[in-house]
């Protein structure tokens, strides 16, 4: 269901010790591939098809997650074109602490849509 700034929630997931840096806090990186993970589900949602990366816009940190906050991705479509889409993803991290909420980061993401052959085609000939 969409939200009134027209996100979805798109993947939830609660980050385990395994994820964390030396610092305490999850990896960015375990971040930047939820967003890509959540992406992928926002343009396969759109249109069944074989979806592949093609570019992610600057992604900054503004809050740290912690082990065991709850990690919740919203996405919503910014751009379509004719093989791709770009898709707004919004991180936020619920502390499980004092239930505090914060947004981590947000950008786009450009997903392609690929043939059989792994090249870009029209995402629109699935619908």
């Amino acid at each position: 269901m969409p939200t009134n700034d027209g996100f979805e929630m798109t993947l939830r997931v609660v980050p385990m010790p395994r994820d964390t840096n030396h610092l305490g806090t999850i990896f960015g990186g375990y971040i930047m591939s939820l967003v890509d993970q959540a992406a992928f589900a926002h343009a396969q949602r759109i249109t069944p098809s074989r979806w592949a990366t093609r570019a992610v816009e600057k992604l900054e940190f503004h809050s740290p997650v912690r082990s065991g906050d709850i990690v919740t991705l919203f996405t919503k479509t910014e751009r379509e074109g004719r093989t791709s889409l770009s898709i707004r993803v919004r991180v936020e991290a619920e502390c499980h602490i004092d239930v505090t909420r914060a947004i981590v980061t947000e950008g786009v993401v450009t997903m392609v849509a690929l043939d059989q052959n792994n090249r870009p085609r029209s995402w629109k000939v699935a619908r």
